[in-house]
């Protein structure tokens, strides 16, 4: 902005052969006129304010010519300027200046008063109807220069807060070193038994030793990719610290996820390279970063900002988005020994991963992934068949709660539906009818629920895994054997309503 202005007043003392130049600002907040930058004169040119040699000019709108002007939009051209009542002598007593004939002209954009240039002295004479004339096409381009500048500078300032507040959340996103070395000194088991099934409860393990199992299944899987010990476990312990503390997409759910990607890895035994293998997992644990607890279609109905920043996949863009924030904090890049072509590949496909854990995604990946099975065309040396498998891998692993033993199942489910109806509540709140399955006021619907869920979406993921990854059959079994178990709980509820409607 300051540049601008100096431009501005360099050239209108030229175009009018003025001895100085002066532009003062409208501040509509306080009713003011104010200038940053003058001619002090003596040849010392434009000067800026800087607060200490100068102060900053600042007079009511209403008071002197400059004053008149804006308040008026009236041009004024005063040949004497201690005859007209008009003249404010408090500029010359700051500058020490003695003000003679005066030239002031309003400068408008959109049809509002942001300022007036003021011309100060002819050096041969008294300003004219030509100097007026000139002047007023170049206040057109004044205009235009001072809005934009202003623009300019919001945005700058915006910026800056930006940058400020990014800093202060980064302090407050990072684990602390305290807690990276706390981690480091417990001792990570030689083997933790009944980790490689997918039946294993991630329930089971403390919040505390969750990292210490990350780091184990680190190990395990990239025994031949070198990871720096610090770099892994403050990379952990962040990802942990930047899920939010909500009923289900938390942390729980995240190491849950990651556990069932590490057991299908070690399952199918090195199907996978070891970059992709290392992106499923890493994605895996990143996935849902940063969840509010609310879906999609919540947050693009409620025009939150990051549905404007996204508007489609929200949810995963902001997750992958988080966790290359992660990525790039100081001593956090788990991957600073991969080459810059194997980060690229690495980093594309934690995106892809985590994108495809969106269900609306979900559906065409199956598709294209089911006619290439039933067709028999799937082929592992293409890059786009291993991308579908994988994607439906990242939804497999993502459902995982419905493949687990009952009890861990049915206590999963109930965690699930109170995020939920968490969401409903909210809903309608704001006026929105929401669908049976958010509406805690048709709870009874759960069980009925859950086997349209597994029969419409769990099984057929499953089974398309299986079909391709034999491996994985497990998921397939745990699946269909809670599947059993809703629906005996749907027949039960069932007859209960009957009984009681017949009464």
């Amino acid at each position: 902005m300051d540049t601008v202005i100096m431009k501005i007043m360099n050239f209108a003392q030229r175009l009018t052969n003025a001895d100085r130049a002066s532009l003062f600002l409208v501040d509509y907040k306080t009713n003011e006129l104010y200038a940053r930058i003058f001619d002090v004169g003596d040849g010392q040119g434009l000067q800026k304010v800087d607060g200490t040699v100068h102060k900053e000019i600042r007079f009511p709108m209403d008071k002197g010519i400059a004053g008149h002007v804006a308040s008026t939009g009236e041009t004024t051209n005063i040949l004497d300027a201690y005859k007209d009542d008009r003249f404010n002598r408090d500029v010359d007593r700051q500058t020490g200046y003695t003000t003679k004939t005066i030239l002031c002209m309003p400068i408008y954009i959109r049809g509002c008063i942001i300022g007036v240039v003021q011309m100060v002295n002819k050096l041969n004479g008294v300003f004219t109807k030509s100097d007026e004339e000139a002047f007023e096409t170049f206040a057109v381009y004044c205009g235009l220069a001072l809005h934009h500048a202003k623009l300019y500078d919001k945005i700058r300032r915006s910026e800056q807060k930006n940058k400020v507040a990014l800093e202060v959340l980064s302090y407050h996103a990072r684990c602390s070193e305290e807690e990276v070395t706390e981690c480091i000194n417990m001792q990570t088991p030689e083997k933790i038994p009944g980790l490689t099934t997918f039946e294993f409860s991630p329930w089971s393990v403390e919040d505390t030793r969750k990292p210490v199992y990350v780091l184990y299944m680190f190990k395990d899987l990239f025994k031949t990719i070198r990871f720096d010990l610090e770099y892994l476990m403050r990379f952990t312990l962040t990802v942990r610290k930047n899920y939010r503390n909500v009923p289900y997409h938390n942390w729980i759910h995240a190491f849950s996820v990651a556990h069932s990607m590490y057991t299908l890895i070690k399952s199918t035994n090195n199907t996978f390279t070891p970059l992709e293998s290392l992106s499923l997992f890493v994605a895996c644990l990143c996935h849902d970063l940063d969840h509010r607890g609310k879906t999609n279609s919540f947050m693009v109905k409620s025009d939150t900002p990051l549905a404007a920043i996204y508007s489609t996949s929200t949810m995963e863009h902001h997750h992958f988005n988080q966790t290359v924030t992660i990525l790039q904090h100081e001593g956090h890049n788990i991957f600073n020994h991969l080459t810059s072509q194997e980060y690229k590949e690495v980093l594309g496909n934690i995106k892809k991963f985590i994108l495809a854990t969106d269900l609306a995604l979900f559906f065409g990946n199956k598709a294209r992934l089911k006619e290439l099975a039933d067709k028999k065309e799937f082929v592992w040396n293409k890059e786009e068949h291993r991308d579908l498998i994988m994607a439906v891998a990242m939804t497999g692993c993502d459902l995982c709660a419905s493949i687990k033993p009952w009890e861990i199942q049915l206590a999963t489910v109930h965690v699930i539906f109170e995020e939920f109806y968490a969401q409903g509540d909210e809903e309608k709140e704001q006026g929105i009818e929401p669908i049976a399955m958010m509406d805690r006021d048709k709870a009874d619907q759960l069980p009925q629920s859950q086997v349209g869920f597994i029969v419409g979406i769990c099984l057929p993921c499953y089974e398309l895994l299986a079909n391709i990854l034999p491996e994985t059959h497990p998921m397939v079994m745990g699946a269909s054997s809670n599947l059993k178990k809703w629906k005996e709980l749907a027949e039960k509820q069932g007859a209960e309503k009957e009984t009681q409607s017949e009464a």
